[in-house]
């Protein structure tokens, strides 16, 4: 008896999960990947350590990590959740660690181990990957599509297409009829020119405050300067829940940066409360706040306070200079960077045409997505990537029960 045939467009996180759990004695499987290496963006993820999730069990709470597809997912994650991603890859001796911000990666602390895992999964299915097959177009035919790629053509009777959101990718999906949401960067750094960062590459601050006052928004957060400007969760999270109006933006907007991350008057109690213990210490040499001491400098130098000037002789107005500068700094960002090489978009399929039951598509028969495809994101933290697991886990389900 023939095998009735899958066709796999795309080969990344979605495509090897799916694949992996799916029956291979029901199916010939193929998985078409257009880059030379399958799995790239598992491989850079988390800074090479594969950030495969978050310690998130709750399918009500994980949602409200993800700023477009957060409604739909909720009956997605009742069926596959972090919980289940960590058994699934400790029960193939990949075991997993939580770290203290619930952000879950290998012990291994490398990303190969779960590229790996995958691969040996695949690898003992009858399942075939080919590197360098770029889908041109993807044809409806009587039996069900027929995948044109520069190499040939594949006949498929199912089709899981879970190539990413490339332009071309949502040009495909068109022309099969689908409607898509136009995908614009999210998860970016901002890019900035400003006399208080400049030379302080690698500067943090453990919960900094960041708003955009155009868009009347804010997040808090870890916050980290860079060589271009400012990263860091605090970033990266407003970047995700405001992807499109900043594209509207053409990424040239005023941010206001709290460092401190504590009210005004709160950082003015402290100020006053160290300043009256320590009359006779210079204000370059005081520790009042949880910053570096080049920050600290940095700060007063733009104050325009000496450093050398004993801490009880500072004006009123130079106080107050002072902390306007570390609670309320203006900042002008002037463009984005990708985050370490990983690019997530906002945008995709629109999601009013996928049955959230089985990821398949309502429009087009046996035919299946995930991944960055759909305009499904989240924030910074692997919940990007459980979003991937959990709907690649559902699609394999379903046509295993076929």
């Amino acid at each position: 008896m023939d095998l009735k045939k899958i066709i796999f467009v795309g080969g990344g996180a979605s495509a090897f999960f799916c694949a992996a759990n799916l029956d291979d004695t029901k199916y010939k499987i193929i998985i078409l990947e257009q880059n030379a290496d399958v799995l790239q963006k598992v491989k850079i993820s988390g800074g090479g350590r594969c950030n495969v999730s978050h310690a998130c069990f709750n399918p009500k709470e994980l949602v409200q990590f993800y700023p477009r597809g957060s409604r739909e997912l909720l009956s997605v994650f009742t069926k596959f959740q972090p919980g289940d991603t960590m058994e699934w890859f400790e029960s193939r001796n990949v075991p997993l660690k939580i770290e203290e911000d619930g952000r879950i990666f290998p012990e291994s602390n490398s990303s190969q181990s779960i590229i790996d895992c995958m691969q040996k999964e695949i690898s003992a299915k009858n399942i075939e990957v080919k590197t360098q097959s770029v889908v041109k177009q993807i044809i409806t035919t009587e039996n069900g599509y027929k995948i044109i790629t520069k190499e040939g053509e594949f006949d498929a009777d199912f089709v899981v297409f879970t190539p990413g959101s490339s332009p071309k990718t949502l040009k495909i999906i068109e022309e099969l009829g689908h409607s898509t949401i136009p995908a614009v960067p999210s998860l970016f750094t901002f890019n900035i020119k400003d006399e208080l960062i400049s030379d302080l590459p690698g500067t943090s601050f453990l919960n900094a405050e960041v708003a955009i006052p155009k868009l009347k928004t804010d997040e808090s957060g870890p916050l980290l300067i860079t060589h271009w400007g400012l990263s860091g969760p605090a970033i990266l999270k407003i970047s995700a829940w405001k992807a499109r109006e900043l594209a509207d933006l053409k990424y040239q907007f005023e941010i206001k940066v709290n460092f401190l991350g504590i009210d005004k008057e709160d950082a003015e109690d402290l100020f006053n409360d160290y300043k009256n213990v320590n009359t006779k210490k210079t204000i370059g040499s005081s520790r009042i706040f949880d910053i570096t001491n080049r920050f600290w400098h940095r700060i007063l130098w733009l104050s325009k306070i000496d450093l050398e000037k004993n801490i009880s002789q500072l004006t009123k107005s130079e106080i107050q200079n002072l902390l306007e500068n570390l609670c309320n700094r203006k900042l002008k960002v002037t463009g984005k960077s990708t985050y370490k090489d990983e690019f997530v978009t906002a945008g995709g399929v629109n999601l009013k045409e996928i049955n959230f039951k089985n990821m398949q598509s309502k429009i087009l028969p046996n035919f299946y997505l995930a991944g960055e495809v759909l305009n499904i994101d989240a924030v910074t933290g692997g919940y990007n990537f459980q979003a991937c697991w959990s709907e690649a886990w559902l699609i394999a389900q379903d046509l295993n029960s076929l």
